[in-house]
């Protein structure tokens, strides 16, 4: 693992340790602020390895994206070399772990929490 993923890698942990303070009722998360807390740190490492990404590929911290439609640009661009199955992971990852986990709270099933983890983790892993 390069040294620049363990940043992101470090959020994904963090995220982990705070939605395991949730107590989980009928293999669903009980404590809704735990869970949405949890999904925005794992975003937010998301984003983290996207900026290490960028600035490995020459960026200035100035160039890297501060929006949502700035990030898709921009990884269209830098890492088309993925076929553009980057860009729809990180939609997806967008989509279920900063909309509907964080933002809306609309996260609640075990299983779904662990799957956007798990995709998020991909996501960082291919990056690196």
């Amino acid at each position: 693992m390069m040294k620049n993923m363990k940043e992101p890698l470090r959020y994904l942990n963090n995220a982990k340790e705070i939605l395991n303070k949730s107590p989980i009722e009928d293999k669903r998360y009980a404590d809704d602020k735990y869970v949405k807390s949890a999904c925005g740190v794992a975003y937010l490492g998301v984003l983290k390895a996207i900026e290490e990404y960028l600035l490995k590929r020459g960026l200035t911290k100035k160039e890297l994206p501060k929006k949502v439609e700035e990030c898709r640009k921009i990884l269209q661009k830098y890492a088309s070399v993925h076929n553009g199955k980057l860009l729809k992971e990180f939609d997806a990852i967008y989509d279920e772990l900063h909309i509907a986990g964080y933002y809306r709270g609309l996260l609640h099933s075990t299983d779904a929490v662990k799957g956007a983890f798990r995709l998020a983790k991909e996501f960082i892993e291919k990056l690196n």
